[in-house]
């Protein structure tokens, strides 16, 4: 999992509230468990004017001229802002990562369906909480301000926004750690993968007749 310490990123505005886990990454993509290639379908149905389906060819599709992420002053964003209750709808770990394979690395937004929020910490992308008033002035920044940034500071807690103004945010102390290290479940069991293999050679020591079993 890539490490999350010190982000600076174009933002780009979903002005949409209650945004749920089958518009982020729609039903009939959910065909693979592989962790690859779902950007490419992120709000499929919004951003495309005729019906995907797994496997074609992105430059055959007919993009939606009106849609956010379609426009050019936003080609590269890297940080969603957001309305409250994102991610709401049905459990999808595909919907973060459809979100960090187009290349969003954080969210920010007034609150978020709780499933989603955890499974965006397990797999390297920021969900980020403020109020709904500091979010409505960033909505404001955004549409002032053509190439609008933010900095996201994850160990000082802070967004920094284009004139030095700093916004704290909440972040559960585990969480953060496993974000500044690039852990996900899988890397923090490897951190004590020694412990691990001295494990399974004293099991199999004390009773080689397992070894046999596993193969079997």
């Amino acid at each position: 999992m890539q490490k999350f310490t010190l982000h600076k990123g174009l933002v780009a505005p979903m002005d949409r509230e209650n945004v749920d886990t089958d518009a982020i990454i729609p039903k009939q993509f959910l065909k693979s468990i592989r962790k690859t290639g779902f950007g490419q379908n992120l709000f499929d149905e919004w951003r495309y004017l005729d019906a995907g389906y797994p496997g074609q060819d992105p430059a055959s599709r007919k993009p939606n001229p009106d849609f956010v992420l379609n426009q050019p002053r936003f080609q590269g964003a890297s940080i969603l802002l957001a309305r409250k209750n994102f991610g709401c709808g049905s459990s999808r770990e595909h919907a973060p990562w459809a979100l960090d394979q187009f290349g969003f690395r954080a969210i920010i937004a007034p609150s978020y369906a709780d499933i989603f929020f955890n499974n965006s910490f397990k797999n390297g992308l920021l969900p980020i909480v403020l109020t709904e008033v500091q979010v409505g002035h960033l909505f404001d920044d955004v549409a002032a301000f053509p190439g609008y940034t933010l900095t996201i500071d994850l160990e000082r807690q802070r967004v920094i926004k284009h004139n030095g103004e700093e916004l704290p945010f909440e972040v559960q102390a585990f969480r953060k750690y496993c974000l500044l290290n690039g852990l996900d479940d899988i890397g923090l069991t490897l951190r004590h993968a020694d412990k691990i293999k001295a494990f399974e050679a004293e099991r199999l020591a004390q009773k080689p007749w397992l070894a046999h079993t596993m193969l079997a």
